[in-house]
């Protein structure tokens, strides 16, 4: 059992059914402060409901969730629509329903690596530093608990990487605990400490290359994916040290 002081979260044994269908059933998870925890696992396995969970957005039939007390948490989301012929600028939106003076507002961007966005309507700018932007709201809080859902959503390969290695450098800055779901197994396994593979239930957890291992991963996204994730932490490892 962790200790108080560095538990956030811990969900244990909740159970979650919508009508008829089971999106999560017997499911346990704990987030510490300072460590990056990562959901994976097909669509509908049920990752967007233990994230709800998570944020207690969403009450499980059975099962318990602490959460510790006066708790910040940031969210940043899997993807956001916004109109576009609405006129709303990057510091605008950054500041609905959370105002802050434009300077904390740069000062945010300029550590999510976006710091020439301020003033430029939203609209305008690339999938990629909507994401920074995004996350930059998440971070306005200074949250506890970051909560991460698809991060890297319409970004491309380059951004990924740079994204990734921005969440462990955030981790690290700020001492606080992550949540992230993510798809992206091949580039997600190496940035994170703890992955949970979830298919309503949880098929598989551990440190990653425990993990790819497992037969229940094998089973879930076939033998290819090990073999590429084998193939990129190789790459990665290689780039970090001549770099």
């Amino acid at each position: 059992m962790p200790s108080t002081k560095s538990l956030l979260v811990q969900v244990h044994d909740v159970n979650v059914q919508f009508q008829q269908h089971i999106a999560l059933q017997n499911v346990s998870l704990t987030v510490e402060r300072g460590e990056i925890i990562t959901l994976i696992g097909p669509n509908g396995a049920g990752k967007s409901t233990l994230v709800r969970v998570v944020l207690g957005l969403l009450k499980p039939q059975t099962g318990h969730v602490f959460r510790q007390n006066g708790i910040r948490i940031g969210y940043m989301p899997q993807r956001l629509s916004i109109n576009p012929v609405l006129p709303l600028t990057v510091a605008r939106f950054l500041n609905l329903g959370n105002a802050k003076k434009n300077a904390i507002l740069q000062q945010m961007l300029e550590e999510v690596g976006a710091a020439n966005v301020l003033k430029r309507p939203i609209q305008n700018i690339s999938g990629g530093e909507m994401q920074r932007v995004l996350l930059a709201r998440a971070l306005l809080r200074s949250p506890d608990l970051l909560v991460l859902d698809e991060p890297i959503q319409g970004v491309d390969i380059t951004g990924q990487y740079e994204l990734y290695e921005l969440i462990a450098q955030i981790r690290k800055q700020r001492g606080c605990g992550i949540l992230m779901v993510s798809h992206d197994l091949h580039l997600v396994m190496s940035a994170t400490d703890y992955v949970i593979c979830l298919n309503q239930g949880i098929c598989c957890s551990g440190h990653p290359e425990t993990v790819t291992q497992h037969p229940a991963y094998l089973k879930l996204f076939g033998a290819r994916a090990a073999q590429d994730l084998a193939i990129y932490t190789h790459h990665h490892n290689k780039d970090i040290k001549n770099g």
